[in-house]
């Protein structure tokens, strides 16, 4: 090994080996769990030859061979214009949405790469704690031990961020009616390691009646007498509910271990008063005569419900060997109580008309109270789960990546109800266990067969032992293939058994009076007996799934990435809502309606039931765009690029004034690398990519190891250093690990030599910490938003340009069909049949775009939904039910008065006002029937009572 070899390698160790070896090592791993030391160079040369080459890479991020569904680095997070991580997540609802067509749930949340108990644990996160969001795909949920029916949700925080919240909201529709009132109190510290959040919330909804809209009421349930109170007045479209929440949440990562350890402790209260309308009785005179009565307006029929929860999560986390440890538990209990009022007994009354006692229009006497009859549930859950990810083998082509999982789930639910003589008692322990490996085929980057692109097969397997239901499978195979840097393909397999929730089976049965029901066999709007609840008889359902998928970041449009996808679902044994009454269905569930002598329906029994089978196939589409848009602002010496003004919310400054995130002393600076640097490192670099390469660095690594004194030869050379930085490479028995110097090597090799820049002391350079147009010290360097490579600054672009996004998802249902009993009918939701009171569109598109720019921002969402129409009886000759489509607009306008003012300090500094407009132009759905009427059932206002609905929110930050 010459001398002047071992001299090159010896100076780059200090900075170079680190970057990769601290993805590794333990202090890393803690850090990521916490956020701290949110920048990664992944490669970094900084010798004395001042060259920096540098690929960034946020640590904490994910390192899958499948494409984010969707990227936002700082920059992009602020310019939505969420108060929270809760709103933030709601905004991005389309994209961290499952596709897969199964409902698995909310998206698999993370923080910093490391599964966690609960989002209880992040939702009320103010967002500006978050250096950056990536949203995956399904497939990437299987390494953190989930099935692959949602997407992942991974969030890098800060390394040090500290603010007090104090939020205000007043919404309500544009015509009035009701109003929605919230406050809340957020804290949150992330500091040295840890993190302490506590969130107060409390909201109000007023009441809304059908009489406050003009609801027009159905036919027989008006009274015949003038001077009884109107039903409607009675009737509400808007419960009166409260709420309170709080949460306490808490974590700390320990350096010398990197473990980290979290706990969340949640308190949620909430209560609601909704009215069903009056007492009523027909009254019929010894001639025959009659007359309908409503009485009893001191006391409608109400409806009360309470609810308490109690729950808590915790997350620990730790590398070991090659793998990370992670075990999350999360724990709830919940009370709930609903008092529906008895209907008043009339029968007295019904005899003194019938005697002639009672003049049909007479006032009517006192009727005693009936009391009311109570419905409670009791649920207990308790689900842990333990992960141990990592990559046991180096194949040729890349790292073989495992995930074992093993975890319980225990469900407990008692339901009583007064009206039926038997409570229930359901208790489920779910065992479950699991394994993920992800197979590399071919590689571009390591140079494997990568005339094919990068292949990588995957697949999983488990099994879930049910106390209730016994022992079900689940497994899937997948392949991922990009044959370009920019374009991924992917195709999925799944097969799954998965049981009825405890919910379904054993929920109490309520009954809900006056429903406005439309009832297809008859073709008229009825006040009915909606009954809901649980159905013991429910039955395993057995899911086969392919999905495809197509990802192209787009090489003519800058920052923009398009995606199709193809969905197939077939499954058996379907738990489901009860289908439209329609008279296929009345007569595949004829225990399931109740009708009066004369056809007309009374009661309507809603508890699920289980199809024989369903299917269906969709097209999804996706176009995401985001980007800066103007000039940017001339920098002055020292000025950081971007960035909202330290002070409130703002993470606290390293001395100096600089932002640090673990990039190396001094900064970047100064101009191009010069000539004689550049050749130093191309020489550097050849030698390491020579065939003999790997064992050059051993030998310079073991040199090291030794302690063997180069100072003579190399005076310049830092033995305590380099032998410091070297331990980054060691596994836990104490022993270099080759795997990671490897990975090294393919990093630096892979490298494209143009990513060279200028270093401190090269020509130009101005001294550490305050180059001209220099950023801080590891800041990222602008660059592709969507390639997490960081942008211009600041809330709505600190360096005087403005930010911009465009989401659009458009959804194509291509084939919707249920089986209701094998040999039975078959519901085609496509083409006139439906599984509730709204037809199946094949259509439907959401948009999200925003344009932010100096403190002031503008989001716009949309949704279209295309048309549908549900068949008539074709033996009673009712008419078809037509749906329009709907295209409702959403608006959001927000500023930053303290930085629109100038403001430095005082109240303004940090205060935000938010306004909003929902359903900005006020649009509902018209549903039609052949003669071009609106049934009853489909009134406007009963579709949508609130419209356009307005709102301002206000909130201060210390």
């Amino acid at each position: 090994m010459s001398p002047k070899h071992t001299l090159l390698l010896g100076t780059c160790l200090a900075w170079t080996l680190s970057g990769v070896a601290q993805a590794q090592a333990p202090i890393a791993a803690a850090a990521a769990a916490q956020g701290q030391d949110t920048l990664v160079e992944e490669a970094e040369i900084a010798a004395e030859t001042g060259i920096v080459v540098s690929a960034q890479r946020m640590r904490g991020q994910l390192d899958v061979e499948q494409a984010p569904v969707l990227e936002l680095n700082e920059e992009d997070i602020l310019a939505v214009g969420a108060n929270s991580v809760e709103e933030l997540i709601a905004a991005i609802g389309p994209q961290t949405g499952s596709s897969r067509g199964r409902g698995g749930g909310p998206p698999v949340f993370l923080v910093n790469g490391i599964r966690i108990g609960s989002f209880r644990e992040m939702r009320s996160y103010p967002p500006e704690s978050i250096a950056k969001i990536e949203v995956l795909p399904e497939e990437v949920a299987q390494r953190f031990g989930f099935p692959p029916d949602r997407r992942v949700v991974n969030m890098i925080l800060k390394d040090s961020y500290s603010s007090r919240e104090l939020e205000l909201e007043f919404e309500g529709p544009d015509r009035g009616g009701y109003f929605r009132n919230e406050q809340q109190f957020t804290m949150l510290r992330i500091k040295d390691g840890g993190r302490l959040n506590v969130n107060l919330e409390a909201g109000d909804v007023s009441m809304l009646t059908e009489a406050e809209r003009g609801v027009i009421q159905t036919e027989g349930s008006q009274p015949d007498v003038t001077g009884d109170p109107d039903p409607a007045k009675y009737r509400s479209l808007v419960a009166d509910s409260r709420s309170f929440e709080a949460t306490a949440n808490w974590a700390k990562a320990f350096i010398e271990s990197g473990s980290s350890l979290s706990f969340n402790g949640t308190y949620e209260r909430s209560e609601s008063l909704s009215l069903s309308g009056l007492n009523n009785v027909l009254l019929v005179a010894p001639d025959d005569s009659s007359a309908l009565r409503t009485f009893g307006e001191r006391d409608p029929l109400q409806r009360r419900s309470s609810s308490d929860t109690f729950s808590t999560a915790a997350t620990w986390t730790r590398p070991v060997g090659g793998f990370q440890l992670t075990a999350t538990i999360d724990a709830s209990h919940a009370l709930s109580t609903v008092e529906i009022d008895r209907r008043f007994d009339t029968q007295d009354l019904i005899d003194a008309a019938a005697a002639g006692t009672l003049a049909l229009d007479a006032p009517l006497p006192d009727v005693a109270d009936n009391g009311f009859d109570t419905a409670e549930t009791k649920t207990w859950a308790g689900r842990g789960k333990f992960t141990a990810r990592g990559a046991p083998l180096y194949l040729p082509a890349g790292e073989l990546s495992t995930t074992f999982d093993l975890g319980y789930e225990w469900d407990r639910i008692e339901s009583s109800d007064t009206r039926t003589a038997f409570d229930t008692r359901l208790t489920r322990g779910d065992l479950e266990a699991g394994v993920n490996v992800v197979i590399p085929i071919t590689s571009r980057r390591d140079m494997v067969w990568d005339a094919l692109g990068t292949i990588t097969l995957n697949a999983q397997a488990g099994i879930n032992h049910l106390s209730d239901f016994g022992t079900l499978a689940d497994w899937s195979t997948g392949i991922n293939w990009s044959p370009w840097d920019n374009l991924n393909l992917q195709a999925t397999h799944v097969w799954r058994e998965v049981a009825p929730s405890l919910g379904n089976l054993g929920n109490p049965r309520v009954e809900t009076f006056n429903v406005p029901v439309f009832d297809l066999a008859n073709g008229e709007t009825v006040l009915a007996t909606v009954i809901s609840g649980g159905n013991p008889d429910l039955l395993a359902e057995t899911q086969r799934d392919w999905r495809f998928n197509a990802s192209w970041e787009l090489p003519f449009i800058k920052d923009t990435q398009f995606s199709a996808e193809y969905i197939r679902n077939r499954s058996r044994d379907v738990t489901g809502d009860l289908p439209a009454l329609s008279a296929a269905v009345e007569a595949a569930f004829p225990d399931r309606v109740t009708r009066d002598i004369d056809g007309r329906l009374l009661s309507l029994d809603r508890r699920p039931v289980t199809y024989a089978r369903t299917r269906g196939e969709r097209l999804v589409f996706g176009l995401t765009t985001r980007g800066s848009i103007g000039t940017p602002a001339p920098r002055g010496n020292g000025e950081a690029r971007g960035g909202a003004p330290t002070g409130a919310g703002s993470p606290p400054s390293a001395p100096g004034g600089e932002m640090r995130r673990g990039g190396p002393p001094g900064g970047f600076a100064g101009g191009p690398p010069t000539e004689e640097q550049r050749a130093r490192f191309m020489q550097f670099r050849e030698r390491l990519c020579a065939d003999d390469g790997m064992a050059f660095l051993d030998q310079v690594a073991g040199a090291i190891e030794r302690g063997e004194d180069l100072t003579a030869l190399f005076p310049d050379f830092d033995l305590t250093r380099a032998q410091g930085m070297l331990q980054r490479f060691k596994g836990d028995d104490g022993t270099i690990d080759r795997a990671r110097l490897s990975e090294f090597r393919e990093r630096i090799c892979s490298m494209d030599p143009s990513q060279m820049r200028g270093g401190s002391g090269g020509p130009g350079a101005a001294p550490a910490g305050g180059a001209p147009g220099a950023a801080p010290a590891g800041r990222p360097q602008g660059g592709p938003m969507m390639g997490g490579r960081g942008g211009p600054g600041g809330f709505g672009g600190g360096s005087g340009q403005g930010r911009y996004f465009f989401n659009l998802t458009h959804t194509i249902e291509l084939d919707n069909q249920i089986v209701i009993a094998e040999g039975g009918p078959v519901l085609d939701l496509l083409d006139g049949d439906a599984q509730g009171d709204f037809g199946q569109a094949k259509h439907s598109t959401r948009v999200e775009a925003g344009l932010f720019l100096n403190g002031k921002g503008l989001r716009l969402s949309g949704t279209y939904t295309g048309s549908a129409r549900i068949d008539g009886n074709s033996v009673t000759g009712t008419s078809p039910l037509y749906f329009d489509d709907l295209v409702r607009i959403d608006m959001r306008v927000f500023a930053d008065i303290g930085r629109l003012t100038g403001t430095e300090s005082g109240f303004l500094k940090g205060f935000t006002i938010s306004m909003r407009a929902d359903n900005l132009f006020d649009a509902r759905r018209r549903v039609r029937d052949a003669d071009g009427n609106t049934p009853l059932r489909y009134q406007p206002f009963l579709l949508d009572p609130t419209g356009r609905y307005l709102g301002v929110d206000l909130r201060k930050m210390f």
